[in-house]
């Protein structure tokens, strides 16, 4: 779960920055609200697991595969925000936090399925 957040945050980060050429730990930190210590025990369990590159104490990477995970993170995160402001009326703060609570909790087959469905309600995906 935890790594899905770092992952997540990596790719919004690079999204804002509008450039895939990698981030700081220190943004990422600041970001998530949490040390830069913190930010490097997870940097190594993604590099571990394929998911980021990383230089020497360089700028985190992410990899095709660790792009492509963070990017349906993403996605899934803001569907189910969507769904909960739009549809069933969650303050904007709140649905954060729930949808984030929720992407962790399904499987990624139970996303892409739910994802389809809001898509075929007409549930549009906003930043």
């Amino acid at each position: 779960m935890a790594n899905e957040d770092y992952l997540e945050a990596i790719y919004r980060i690079m999204e804002a920055q509008g450039s895939f050429d990698g981030v700081r730990s220190v943004d990422v930190a600041e970001q998530l609200d949490v040390s830069k210590a913190s930010v490097n025990k997870a940097v190594s369990t993604l590099k571990e697991a394929g998911y980021v590159t990383q230089s020497h104490y360089g700028r985190v990477q992410l990899t095709d595969q660790g792009r492509a995970y963070a990017a349906h993170v993403w996605r899934c995160h803001r569907m189910l925000r969507s769904f909960l402001e739009n549809d069933l009326g969650v303050d904007h703060e709140t649905a954060d936090v729930e949808a984030c609570r929720m992407e962790h909790a399904l499987s990624l087959e139970t996303q892409s399925k739910w994802l389809a469905y809001l898509e075929g309600q007409g549930i549009t995906v906003e930043g």
